[in-house]
């Protein structure tokens, strides 16, 4: 049937050359039909239309209908809304339902009908995000920049920077690590909020394993790690944790990482983490005198209301501590991190284990079952920075050999030995009767003795007394 059609319509355009003078037959040899099929069509019959498919009600129009426009109501909000949070509100709202496929494959018609409604091309739509604006004391932002190398000369192989933004004023916190590990990552929280000097009420993570535990699916409860629930219990604050690949979600701190590097890193030469803190301290003023081009007042005056609104610090900070299991080694050291930590020779034994308990400033090292007295420290020291560092106490080696008996001499002669004075005790008589075995005496027959105690020489044979026996 859709071969026939195509010859009518091709037939069509051949009606001006019939009209042009060429024959039937003409006509027919060029277009492949019967003579008769084309004097039919040419007296003014008209050709047997295609097949159409009988319209048929669209199942997901009819359930969306009623929905329709306050779907596009909301895109014309938030022309980026996504269609999981339509869904959830119209089902919450309206009672919706119908599922999910229904409002997605009814946003693939209605989202580039109201761009255009809107003035808004496709190629403008797919790198738009929609700006957010906070109170005073609402929201930070946190993130990680990685400083690779910066301090490689004095030994340290890697330099983490630690990133916290108040959100409504912009203002800024930075420190300097050589771990991400979650001692020292809630320790950065501390030191931002002391700097602060307050808690904000809520604060934006991306997926960072110190704060999630895990990776779910979208739409899914994100399970967030123990300790950050107890950090964030403690000083009282939410946690807010981003979409996946949603980096704008917290594009304050992810600008404020690169201001760091131009301005406080960038063509200076560093000694020590301290040093680096130092130079960000030094630059913070400078930072708050700026207007910032977004908010459009000076930082330093929008971040004194910034600081009022804060939630106060609690009086007891929390200590956050990384636990592990390990031996101790035959010269009584512990190893964690790619460093040697000592502990007490007399309170412990060989391959026995112990359990380290690390934050960002000090190592302790605790035994696994109290002694008499309730107690299982062992030993507590200021943690190392880098790698293969040993770090220990001497007091530690008390009762181990020291090597402080051991005497060499050189050469074949003996030193000469000195005659012991008179006297002088046991050890005296044990040195006198050293020296009397050293005495030469003569050597002499038996025979000798019996001619001066006049008695007969040896023999075997022995005389009794009579009446006696032996």
């Amino acid at each position: 049937m859709v071969l026939r059609s195509e010859r009518w319509l091709e037939l069509r355009r051949y009606r001006a050359l019939h009209e042009a003078g060429l024959s039937l037959s003409q006509i027919a040899r060029e277009t492949g039909l019967d003579r008769r099929t084309v004097r039919k069509y040419l007296a003014g019959e008209a050709a047997p239309a295609p097949p159409q498919r009988s319209p048929r009600r669209d199942a997901r129009t009819s359930v969306l209908s009623p929905f329709a426009h306050v779907i596009d109501a909301w895109l014309r909000a938030e022309l980026l809304l996504k269609g999981t949070v339509i869904h959830e509100r119209l089902v919450e709202q309206y009672g919706f339902a119908g599922n999910y496929q229904r409002v997605k494959l009814y946003l693939q018609e209605a989202r580039p009908r109201i761009a255009a409604e809107m003035g808004i091309g496709p190629d403008e739509l797919a790198g738009l995000h929609r700006r957010f604006e906070v109170v005073p004391g609402a929201q930070a932002q946190v993130d990680w920049g990685d400083e690779g190398g910066i301090l490689a000369h004095v030994g340290i192989a890697k330099v983490y920077s630690f990133h916290m933004v108040l959100s409504y004023s912009r203002d800024p916190f930075c420190c300097f690590t050589t771990s991400q590990d979650l001692s020292a990552f809630w320790e950065c929280h501390r030191r931002a909020f002391a700097h602060f000097g307050g808690v904000p009420k809520s604060i934006v993570y991306d997926w960072t394993k110190t704060v999630v535990r895990r990776h779910v699916a979208p739409g899914q409860a994100v399970p967030l790690h123990p300790e950050a629930v107890a950090f964030a219990g403690h000083y009282d604050f939410d946690i807010d944790v981003l979409a996946a690949y949603r980096p704008t979600g917290k594009g304050r701190v992810e600008r404020q990482v690169t201001i760091v590097r131009d301005h406080v890193l960038a063509g200076r030469g560093f000694s020590s983490l301290a040093d680096l803190d130092t130079a960000f301290q030094a630059w913070v003023p400078m930072r708050r005198a700026r207007t910032h081009r977004t908010h459009g007042e000076v930082i330093g005056v929008r971040a004194v209301r910034d600081h009022g609104a804060l939630r106060p610090l609690p009086a007891r900070p929390y200590a956050v501590a990384v636990r592990h299991l390990r031996h101790v080694g035959k010269d009584c050291l512990v190893a964690y991190d790619a460093n040697l930590y000592s502990v007490p020779a007399r309170r412990v034994r060989h391959r026995q284990l112990v359990e380290v308990r690390a934050t960002a400033a000090t190592i302790t090292i605790h035994a696994t079952i109290p002694d008499p007295h309730g107690e299982t420290l062992l030993a507590s020291h200021p943690r190392a920075v880098g790698r293969g560092a040993r770090i220990v106490d001497p007091a530690h080696w008390d009762g181990l050999p020291d090597g402080h008996t051991r005497s060499t001499t050189t050469g074949d002669t003996p030193p000469p030995r000195t005659r012991p004075a008179p006297g002088g005790g046991p050890l005296q008589a044990l040195l006198n009767r050293a020296a009397a075995a050293q005495v030469t005496v003569d050597r002499r027959p038996l025979s000798v003795y019996d001619q001066i105690a006049g008695t007969s020489p040896f023999t075997t044979t022995r005389s009794y007394p009579k009446g006696t026996t032996s």
